[in-house]
């Protein structure tokens, strides 16, 4: 079984520091959304760096205002805040895209074999394992990743929900974040150098070269065949009347 209590201490001392993109890791046992508290730092001039770890939330968010809630000591929400240095506004439409590779990297290492879904889902075999929101906060950028870890199948919220547990994970919760946290590094590095991301995402998206119903809001939907991502990281879908690119969107895979 997963464990649930998250080391900060250890992820500090392995992770953060001069040099490192992490400067200061915390963990709180419950809060009401870790993406809101850490915005709340950023807006009181918190650093780049500072991650925020917490084994439950009450009022987690997702896309179009979703709520969002797991049962305690079920899942780890963790938050980034990053004040990327002259990166054009554009291109942070890929900070999901990027932090859904991490995760994917991450989970690999652990055993899981897990797939990305574009724009922010992270799947085993299809069905979802983690949740990303990335928010602009003034000049940073709060990126939430929620994690189911030790959800039973009793506990899925949804049919189509998975978790660590589920996929025979017996990683502890500081063993995930570690591995996350490590693995984002070198993708938001690559990112903030402004290299071309296209072909990087695309080869590990596993949306690209699948047809696709693209959720546009919630009544209007586009379906066609995904065929890329462009510079923006806006999903390219090749449609019956013509190419159309989305900047955001909930997609589902279609067989």
């Amino acid at each position: 079984m997963t464990q649930s209590i998250v080391d900060a201490a250890a992820l500090s001392a392995a992770l953060a520091g001069p040099g490192r993109l992490w400067t200061a890791i915390s963990r709180v046992p419950s809060t009401g959304s870790t993406n809101a508290d850490l915005a709340a730092a950023a807006r009181s001039g918190a650093p780049s760096g500072s991650v925020l770890v917490a084994e439950h939330q009450s009022a987690g968010r997702g896309r179009f205002a979703r709520r969002w809630e797991a049962p305690p000591g079920t899942s780890v929400a963790i938050s980034l805040l990053l004040r990327p240095d002259a990166v054009a506004a554009e291109r942070w439409l890929w900070l999901p895209l990027i932090t859904g590779v991490a995760v994917a990297e991450a989970l690999g290492t652990l055993g899981v074999r897990a797939e990305v879904k574009w724009p922010n889902d992270v799947l085993v075999e299809g069905r979802k394992l983690c949740g990303i929101l990335s928010e602009r906060v003034g000049d940073a950028a709060v990126i939430g990743i929620g994690i189911n870890t030790s959800l039973d199948a009793a506990q899925l919220p949804v049919p189509t929900a998975t978790s660590l547990r589920l996929e025979g994970c017996e990683a502890s919760a500081t063993q995930v974040v570690a591995e996350v946290l490590a693995a984002f590094e070198p993708g938001y590095r690559r990112w903030a150098s402004s290299a071309d991301l296209t072909r990087w995402y695309g080869e590990r998206c596993a949306t690209v070269g699948r047809d696709v119903r693209v959720l546009e809001s919630e009544t209007s939907a586009v379906q066609g065949n995904a065929i890329g991502v462009d510079g923006f990281g806006r999903l390219r879908v090749r449609t019956p009347t013509g190419e159309r690119t989305f900047a955001a969107g909930d997609v589902m895979h279609l067989r």
